[in-house]
């Protein structure tokens, strides 16, 4: 079952930033920086009382006119309508109700989502809590006061968050049709692909940036087998800033990689591989989910032999973090190799859905670690005792050492090779997890 999402909505200096911040720094452990993994701070995972969601903060607004902020304003809105399912409203205990709060308060009611309102900078309850009940004018239910800055009522917040939440055992989880999410730049010709593989024009296509409004899922079924293609959204605004075009990209595709089990990152054969695209399948493999890279447009390539494998060599080092990814070169307008995605998406949830037992994984390290010597540091070796799996999508391993802070990531990525070696694991990444265990727990 895919992770809930969550939007923080709200005018400038509000706390937005600080409230983010709040649930993104101080409650999960922070990812490590992996190049070409995006790194400005739009999107988190959270968890509270054992439930997980991805926090995407709608930010960018900045105060140039009250015209300029109300547009972006509902602009912002509108992102969270479109991609979360629950949304915090956020507003200001000092600033008190201003127009533009009701303005977007009613665009928020009107979208049947559940809202949550939070009004911020409350430092003292006894003090301003006769302010906060002003927010009741705003129709959108009870006004949950907080203060981001000193971690005050940050717990009901998330309580009142939560309780939006499906529940874990409903039919979604039933649903075992693979979910392939359809990312990318705008225009690479990502609704061009779904267009091809159903027959028929069911999602608009133009050459404009941005012509598909909301992500959209797509039901498609090949030899017998059905299939649900998410196409992420493209950008519902022609704004000239790049950096906010970015930020509204990476927040749809963050949600609609969310839900699926393979994502098909897609490339312009003519414009090539970019830093964008390295951002994009980023979020793909932070998350750990199968990822094949969709070269389209491959028919506007002039070709000779060596094309192809001077390609793939661009490819692999822009996307350097991610060797696993399996690659194919295809045109959705000729129709060259489209059926060769689905062998390719059955592959790859295979591997993902792969367990390796026990045994023969302990047999494969005792191997790695006879032909190369774990390190050691002043005088202390590191010594590998076990390895196991625990779980799969992605395959996700712990291994029992002596000493963690020995266990260096060129190693682990040795050892992963040599698994790799044994069963493949294509267009999937692995998961290593280093626990220590002393010599005497043995």
């Amino acid at each position: 079952m895919s992770k809930p999402v969550v939007a923080i909505v709200g005018r400038p200096n509000v706390g937005k930033s600080t409230l983010f911040n709040v649930l993104a720094g101080e409650m999960i452990s922070i990812v490590k920086d992996t190049p070409g993994v995006t790194r400005d701070r739009i999107y988190a995972d959270v968890s509270w009382l054992d439930r997980d969601f991805t926090l995407i903060d709608t930010g960018g607004i900045e105060p140039d006119s009250s015209d300029i902020i109300l547009s972006q304003m509902r602009e912002q809105a509108q992102i969270a309508i479109d991609t979360a399912d629950v949304i915090i409203f956020i507003t200001d205990v000092r600033q008190g109700l201003v127009d533009a709060d009701s303005k977007v308060a009613d665009m928020l009611r009107r979208a049947k989502k559940p809202v949550i309102l939070a009004v911020n900078k409350v430092d003292n309850f006894d003090k301003f809590m006769p302010d906060v009940y002003e927010f009741y004018n705003l129709g959108i239910g009870d006004p949950n006061p907080v203060s981001a800055a000193s971690r005050l009522g940050i717990g009901d917040l998330l309580d009142a968050v939560v309780s939006y939440f499906p529940e874990r055992n409903e039919e979604e989880e039933e649903d075992e049709r693979p979910r392939v999410a359809i990312v990318g730049k705008p225009n690479v010709g990502k609704s061009s692909i779904i267009n091809k593989l159903l027959g028929e024009n069911r999602v608009i296509v133009s050459n404009i940036a941005g012509t598909t409004r909301d992500a959209i899922d797509t039901e498609i079924v090949h030899n017998g087998k059905e299939y649900v293609f998410i196409d992420t959204a493209g950008l519902r605004r022609k704004s000239k800033i790049k950096e906010e075009l970015e930020r509204y990209s990476i927040i749809r595709t963050v949600t609609a990689v969310e839900r699926a089990d393979v994502v098909l990152m897609v490339i312009d054969a003519v414009e090539g591989v970019t830093e964008q695209d390295a951002k994009i399948a980023g979020i793909a493999h932070e998350r750990g989910k199968g990822v094949i890279i969709v070269v389209n447009k491959w028919d506007a390539i002039e070709k000779n032999d060596r094309t192809m494998r001077e390609y793939e060599g661009r490819i692999r080092t822009v996307l350097s973090y991610m060797p696993y990814a399996e690659i194919v070169y295809i045109s959705a307008k000729t129709g060259q190799r489209m059926q060769k995605l689905f062998d390719m998406i059955d592959m790859v949830i295979e591997n993902q859905s792969l367990r390796i037992a026990t045994g023969v994984l302990n047999e494969i390290m005792t191997e790695a670690v006879a032909m190369q010597q774990p390190p050691s540091d002043k005088g202390k070796r590191l010594k590998l005792y076990y390895i196991t799996q625990v779980s799969v999508k992605p395959p996700t391993f712990v291994i029992f050492v002596n000493d963690k802070e020995l266990m260096h990531f060129s190693y682990t990525r040795y050892l992963e090779n040599k698994i790799r070696e044994a069963f493949g694991f294509r267009g999937t990444s692995l998961k290593f997890f280093i626990r220590e265990r002393k010599e005497k727990e043995k």
